[in-house]
């Protein structure tokens, strides 16, 4: 719970306007890389205040430190997220390919579609390199072929309206 705080560049966004990375996934033989990921979705912000404002009180932990419980209290670990993330996917008939890690991929897809500048998305999921966000990128083709004729734009001007062949 001490891991989100205020965002003074989005007020907004209240307590939920900055997570604190404490344990970031690190190279090896040092220690996790720690890193301030700022909001940027209102509905997750929201999503995560009624969270803690109706749900998690029903735990009875109020002095837990954890944001996430189980059932009886404790913090839920990797391993439970990913077990109940299969029993979900796998009684909706989704590709067994996906997995938790799936939606940080679809977070940064998301972003890239929205606009949100690479080096901000970069930083946020914590990658020392562009090219390691750029795998985690997967945009739809109508996004591709805006960003395409957004770049073409300028150099060829306004593109001819389609004509058909009669």
């Amino acid at each position: 719970m001490v891991d989100f705080g205020r965002n003074p560049k989005a007020p907004e966004f209240g307590h939920y306007g900055m997570l604190h990375v404490r344990f970031g996934k690190a190279v090896r033989g040092q220690p996790p890389r720690r890193r301030n990921v700022p909001s940027v979705m209102g509905w997750a912000v929201e999503a995560a205040a009624d969270y803690v404002e109706h749900i998690r009180p029903k735990f009875g932990c109020d002095e837990h430190p954890a944001l996430w419980l189980t059932e009886r209290g404790g913090r839920v670990k990797p391993a439970e997220i990913n077990a109940r993330f299969v029993t979900y996917r796998d009684a909706l008939k989704l590709p067994k390919s996906l997995s938790p890690h799936s939606l940080r991929h679809s977070g940064v897809s998301h972003l890239t579609e929205a606009g949100v500048d690479r080096l901000f998305i970069q930083q946020a999921v914590g990658h020392r390199c562009d090219t390691s966000t750029a795998i985690y990128t997967h945009v739809s083709s109508d996004f591709m072929n805006t960003a395409l004729r957004k770049a073409l734009t300028p150099a060829l001007g306004t593109p001819a309206p389609d004509r058909k062949d009669t």
